[in-house]
């Protein structure tokens, strides 16, 4: 049998780096991450100074600058980093749990059940305003992590990491039928959920940054209280058992948040790419394995990258725009082709 294996993971202990290293590196980042909103706030079709983004933040006037910068780039900004964090956190969330280091958010079938829910509520009940369906992908979302978590844990061997990627890879096959049927039979259906389903921060207003906002907390509150479960479970559960960590609540709550913060990012923005591979990694990479660290600077990374993708979507075909999905699928594909390549076959 082949599998493919990483490097032996030094993922799974904590780093010894000077922990003021990694506060350099966290700083660093919290200023990639400043540099990323004033490009969000001032880039675009109709460049602002910084000045003129300034003075409308704090002075607004109604002019045109007031108008782009409150109405047009605000609320996608906000968006965009409460999505680009979520997903980064769900991110280090599903590598730990399911101790795989190509996992990213679409694992456990979470996405599948936004998607479903999206499609249900314009198919079925009629919605066809973003705000509407916002709800129904949350709930699709929570549904779909829950029923993986219950189906796991009803298994011989519980909730591990090959039985979550394994209900869940069912889960997301079944969903993506249900999903391509109601698309296949309603025409309306299909032309309002390509619109969702590509990806991006385009048309979203400030309401939906405030609908999703609640989930995004409650997810974090409970990623920062299994953070120190995680480095243990990374050991494995009979090490971490001898920790004393209960590994059970660790998965359950590691789990339960990573299913709150993906629902949301995907039901307000729609599924995008690689944000939850890719950060988590660069993180890894750049403070090392202890959780509390990995996700503090993939909390200020994923927003910095989905940012970053957006203007570039903005910039590359005025006065069009590329989704910013469009954009970190671009971005990634390079990347997973280099962890792949980085893996090591081994036969057993």
């Amino acid at each position: 049998m082949t599998t493919v294996a990483t490097r032996p993971q030094r993922a799974g202990v904590p780093s010894r780096r000077r922990p003021g290293r990694r506060a350099a590196i966290a700083a660093a980042a919290a200023l990639l991450l400043v540099l990323a909103l004033l490009a969000s706030l001032a880039l675009g079709s109709r460049p602002l100074a910084v000045d003129q983004v300034w003075q409308a933040l704090t002075a607004p006037d109604g002019g045109e600058a007031t108008t782009i910068v409150r109405e047009l780039r605000l609320p996608r900004t906000a968006l965009g980093l409460i999505v680009g964090l979520a997903l980064a956190v769900a991110g280090v969330l599903f590598q730990a749990l399911t101790r795989n280091p190509l996992a990213e958010p679409r694992i456990l079938g979470i996405s599948a059940g936004a998607s479903f829910g999206v499609v249900l509520a314009i198919a079925v009940f009629g919605v066809g305003s973003l705000a509407g369906y916002v709800w129904f992908g949350v709930a699709g979302a929570l549904a779909a992590g829950l029923l993986v978590l219950a189906v796991a844990s009803g298994t011989r061997e519980g909730a591990s990491p090959v039985t979550l990627a394994l209900v869940g890879a069912a889960l997301d096959a079944s969903l993506a039928a249900g999903v391509y049927a109601m698309l296949i039979i309603d025409a309306r259906t299909f032309e309002e959920y390509r619109f969702w389903v590509v990806g991006g921060l385009t048309g979203r207003d400030v309401g939906v940054a405030g609908q999703v906002l609640p989930f995004v907390l409650a997810g974090l509150a409970l990623a920062a209280l299994v953070a120190r479960g995680l480095d243990a479970l990374a050991l494995g559960d009979d090490v971490a058992r001898g920790l004393g960590h209960r590994i059970g609540l660790v998965r359950l709550g590691g789990g339960a948040a990573a299913v709150l913060l993906t629902g949301a990012a995907v039901a307000a923005a729609g599924p995008i790419a690689f944000v939850g591979l890719a950060v988590p990694h660069l993180a890894r990479a750049l403070v090392g394995a202890d959780h509390r660290w990995t996700l503090a600077v993939s909390a200020l990374l994923g927003p910095a990258l989905l940012l970053g993708a957006d203007v570039v979507g903005r910039l590359v075909a005025p006065p069009g725009e590329v989704p910013a999905g469009i954009v970190t699928a671009l971005i990634g594909a390079p990347l997973l082709a280099y962890l792949v390549r980085r893996a090591k076959v081994v036969t057993a």
